[in-house]
């Protein structure tokens, strides 16, 4: 397999990472009013496609001559069922972060799910593998949250105010509409899924019998891609927004445009898993610093929150307290990143 020959490659590899964590949303978005359980189907299909091509070519060459196949017969079933685990887990908490996506879009969706991810990551790593400063690690993640509650609380307010625009122009049966709570609830649920995926694809790499990257992207896909049909049925049949919708909408409704933006994100979102976990699993001479593995991909998130503001223009019309409410939460996201950096490199 093919694998960073030094700390740099590694580095640039988990920049990559980021970008990819950061950007693949926006294949969604550009697809307009495409339900995201229609999105999904191609989205899978994208993610297992590139993982097999990644097996089967990088993960197969290099000069170990260790092939992909050989790496799959030589780990343990325990290894195998982590990383498929660790799929499904990230399939259910992905969906929901989508399902966020479609009611308060990414700018304030994918921080806020982000933030519990932080925690939930952070918290399951440490009891799995035990090290680093427990207090900056925890204080890191305590501020993460905090700053999923300041995204909250922004959204919301953003919400209230399209709702009474839409009230007063006499578009709503009420004059006094409330703001569901349903954006929030997904969306924190769904990082927290999200979060508990990444330490358990870490497990399957690191326990016993250990499992190469590029097997363990492989499984972690196979895990996605199967537990797809489950949980979109029942996304289709009990949607987060909308109505109920068929599967033959899939293929009576969908354009070219549409199936290729959901093939491409599953394609995005994939190579940047790679990029991260191939840049995890190098030498330990040759990975990125410690403290680059452990908040680079979370700072993802920001990234998205960007795209939504200034690409999306999410909150282009949300009031200066909405807006004051996502500056402070961008804040104490950056800072609970920090804190969670020191923890890592701190005895």
């Amino acid at each position: 397999m093919i694998l960073p020959q030094s700390s740099f490659v590694s580095l640039l590899l988990m920049l990559l990472g980021l970008v990819c964590w950061g950007s693949w949303a926006n294949t969604f978005k550009m697809g307009g009013k495409w339900r995201f359980e229609m999105y999904y189907f191609d989205f899978a299909f994208g993610m297992m496609l590139a993982g097999a091509v990644a097996a089967f070519t990088f993960g197969s060459l290099g000069f170990d001559g260790f092939l992909f196949m050989d790496d799959v017969m030589q780990t343990g079933k325990r290894n195998i069922g982590f990383a498929c685990l660790a799929g499904i887990t990230f399939n259910l908490g992905n969906m929901l972060l989508l399902g966020g996506i479609s009611i308060a879009g990414m700018a304030a969706a994918i921080p806020m799910g982000f933030g519990v991810a932080v925690f939930s990551a952070i918290g399951l790593g440490y009891y799995l593998q035990p090290s680093g400063n427990r207090v900056f690690l925890f204080g890191g993640c305590a501020v993460a949250v905090a700053a999923a509650v300041f995204f909250a609380m922004a959204s919301r307010r953003h919400q209230a105010m399209l709702l009474e625009e839409k009230a007063k122009a006499g578009l709503l049966k009420t004059s006094k509409p409330t703001v569901s709570p349903k954006a929030v609830v997904v969306s924190l649920v769904g990082g927290l899924l999200v979060g508990i995926s990444f330490p358990m694809l870490d497990f399957s790499r690191t326990y016993g019998p250990t499992m190469g990257s590029y097997a363990a992207v492989f499984m972690f896909a196979l895990g996605l891609f199967f537990s797809t049909v489950v949980f979109n049925l029942f996304f289709m049949n009990l949607p987060i927004q909308g109505s109920p919708v068929e599967v033959r909408d899939y293929f009576l409704k969908g354009s070219v445009k549409t199936h290729l933006l959901g093939f491409l994100g599953g394609v995005i979102w994939l190579l940047g898993l790679l990029a991260v976990t191939v840049a995890a699993g190098a030498e330990p001479e040759n990975r990125a610093p410690a403290a680059a593995l452990a908040t680079i991909p979370h700072g993802s998130a920001v990234l998205a929150f960007l795209f939504g503001v200034l690409l999306w223009k999410e909150f282009e019309n949300a009031d200066f307290r909405a807006k004051n409410l996502l500056a402070l939460g961008l804040l104490l996201f950056l800072a609970g990143l920090g804190l969670v950096a020191v923890g890592v490199v701190a005895a």
